[in-house]
């Protein structure tokens, strides 16, 4: 199989290997080879778009909060490589601890860092907008920022909250965008074609249904499937042809869907 054929994007960055959603994680994928990283999107209280999955710094570093009330300074000082966990039943929150001892103290990155990072790389940027939850205003500010760093045509962009991608298509119908889903009551492939996106990004388990594949091949819709982190796993993607698997460990993509000797970790 030619190596262009399905893509890897380094979920979180390398997250396997090095703290999620930071510098040293996505610094770890371009290292690895992968075609590009996966990242989430959050806003702060004054305004600047921050790289973390959840809407609260609890789980990944040592502070508390909604990153909304935080200001850039005051979300730079809490160290990202940190792991909490918060009890599901009475929402108590464990103390955590240093996860890669290796890295020790690493602050949250902004996005704008992460595209000084890779704009001279030649990788891409699946920019997750983590809207769902808290409603930011941050479609029309990360477009700009894409642009300032000519980097357009290197983003695509995805979220559960199909509102704030149809929003982005609205702003700028070029960009390359999927719509993020766990488990479609609706014929996917369709409705994403009818709603003018380029892209489906479901859940692993979504490639089993049948007849999944072919809608979306008739439908032009690329699949980017996530997470995909087991050789079961990417040997099932290769088999199915998909356009992207979204990982922790691009080097073990690299090395079933390429045939690479795994040389890294």
């Amino acid at each position: 199989m030619n190596r262009n054929q399905i893509k890897i994007l380094a979920h979180r960055g390398a997250s396997g290997y090095a703290p999620e959603n930071t510098m040293p994680s996505f610094q770890k994928a371009v290292d690895l080879g992968a075609d590009g990283i996966e990242l989430d999107i959050q806003m702060t209280k004054d305004g600047e778009i921050v790289v973390m999955h959840d809407e609260t710094v609890d789980r990944t570093t040592d502070g508390s909060g909604w990153v909304k009330d935080f200001t850039l300074e005051e979300i730079k000082q809490l160290n990202a490589n940190y792991q909490n966990r918060t009890d599901p039943w009475s929402g108590s929150k464990e103390q955590g601890s240093i996860i890669f001892p290796e890295y020790e103290f690493v602050d949250v990155p902004t996005m704008r860092e992460v595209f000084e990072l890779i704009e001279p790389t030649g990788l891409t940027i699946d920019i997750e907008l983590k809207t769902g939850i808290v409603f930011y205003p941050i479609e029309e500010k990360i477009l700009e920022m894409a642009k300032e760093f000519e980097m357009e045509d290197r983003v695509l962009y995805s979220s559960f909250n199909h509102a704030s991608i149809m929003k982005l298509k609205e702003l700028n119908p070029s960009i390359y965008a999927g719509f993020l889903y766990m488990d479609g009551t609706l014929n996917m492939p369709e409705y994403a074609r009818t709603h003018g996106v380029e892209a489906l990004h479901p859940a692993l388990y979504n490639l089993q249904y049948p007849g999944f594949i072919e809608e979306c091949k008739a439908n032009a819709i690329d699949i980017n499937v996530w997470t995909v982190n087991s050789n079961e796993h990417l040997q099932m993607c290769k088999q199915a042809g998909v356009h992207s698997v979204i990982t922790n460990y691009p080097d073990l993509a690299r090395a079933v869907l390429y045939g690479e000797e795994n040389e890294y970790e």
